[in-house]
């Protein structure tokens, strides 16, 4: 079976890496195309996936959508030329071209819709919407399947992932040394128009108030000069391990936040999604392994940071937390592999 991946945002190949390597593995021809993004790319190559590029990252909003109707195109080209018989992806284009040939398609999304109405207007397109069951309650359409997992433990479940101390040697920390991951996003996603994370003077105070209480690290695409000497000194595929052993994740990230939140590290985001998206409120609510603040709520963030930091084992609780959740989760990857292999045959009715 000729079987294609989108990838679009560096969290996708880590959600299909083990997938793909199965699926070789079985002998299926598995084809990948990616944005020409360096941190997509770069992924890619460390787990020596080859992948076609077929668009590159615009941040402006013109640019975008030319781009969107470049993808489409091309994409179509490459389902045609390859005779592809199943495309995946969290994907815009993918369904798309799907109508336009005889692939069959299946959208993963793992965001409500009604705060990301055009992505999903186009995943619903697809043959297949899979959706974690968190958001059973929407409706997408008539092949909408959910799964008792997150798109992070795709990666992040202890059956696909352990984490590597050798990262400590590298963050040159000490034993039972504190340190804390930040990440910064540019929010220049098309869902994010409108949208807000942490302002500068923000993730100033942020710094100064955690770097008191151990190392402080920034994840961030752009880093500012002020902040340099606080630069993560690791490749992207090690950023997992440093957040496992970390002693608490802040940051805008959405994506990174659930990684933290399901890495059992306590996890705290500042954004204008916070509140609005059930999967990270049921990590939150159900869980408790993270805490989510709109922008204007920054003050109530910097006091939970405070009153956590005062806790006594505090990673052992957050671990605990964590067990619980495993306990009523899968691993996304076994998931996906049962539903494709053999034709598609339990995704697709023959």
């Amino acid at each position: 079976m000729k079987i294609l991946f989108d990838i679009g945002h560096p969290a996708h190949v880590h959600l299909f890496k083990h997938v793909i390597r199965q699926l070789k593995s079985l002998n299926h021809q598995v084809y990948v195309i990616a944005k020409d993004q360096l941190a997509i790319t770069a992924l890619l190559d460390n787990y020596k996936i080859e992948y076609t590029v077929i668009a590159k990252k615009e941040t402006n909003l013109i640019a975008k959508v030319f781009s969107y109707f470049n993808v489409i195109l091309q994409t179509f080209v490459f389902v045609r030329k390859y005779k592809i018989d199943i495309g995946l992806g969290v994907s815009m284009s993918l369904p798309l071209v799907g109508k336009l040939t005889s692939m069959k398609t299946i959208s993963l999304d793992d965001d409500d819709q009604k705060q990301t109405p055009i992505f999903a207007f186009f995943a619903n397109m697809a043959d297949v919407v899979l959706t974690p069951d968190t958001l059973a309650f929407e409706k997408r359409n008539k092949r909408h399947i959910t799964h008792p997992s997150y798109h992070e433990l795709a990666y992040l479940h202890p059956d696909r992932f352990t984490p590597d101390e050798n990262v400590l040697r590298k963050l040159q920390i000490k034993e039972d040394e504190r340190f804390f991951i930040l990440r910064f996003n540019s929010f220049t996603a098309h869902h994010d128009l409108n949208k807000q994370g942490l302002t500068y003077k923000q993730k100033l105070q942020l710094v100064e108030i955690l770097k008191k209480r151990g190392k402080v690290f920034i994840s961030t695409e752009d880093i500012d000069v002020n902040f340099e000497k606080y630069r993560l000194p690791l490749e992207a595929e090690e950023i997992h391990s440093a957040m496992y052993y970390a002693m608490m994740f802040v940051g805008d990230s959405q994506t990174m936040t659930s990684e933290a939140a399901v890495l059992g590290t306590p996890a705290l985001k500042c954004n204008s999604f916070a509140g609005k998206l059930s999967i990270p409120n049921e990590l939150e609510e159900k869980y408790g392994l993270c805490y989510a603040y709109q922008a204007d709520d920054f003050d109530k963030m910097i006091g939970q940071i405070k009153v956590l930091l005062d806790r006594d084992n505090l990673k052992e609780e957050w671990s605990n937390k964590r067990d619980r959740m495993l306990n009523e989760r899968m691993d996304l990857s076994s998931f996906l592999l049962q539903s494709i292999n053999i034709k598609g045959g339990l995704i697709f009715p023959q």
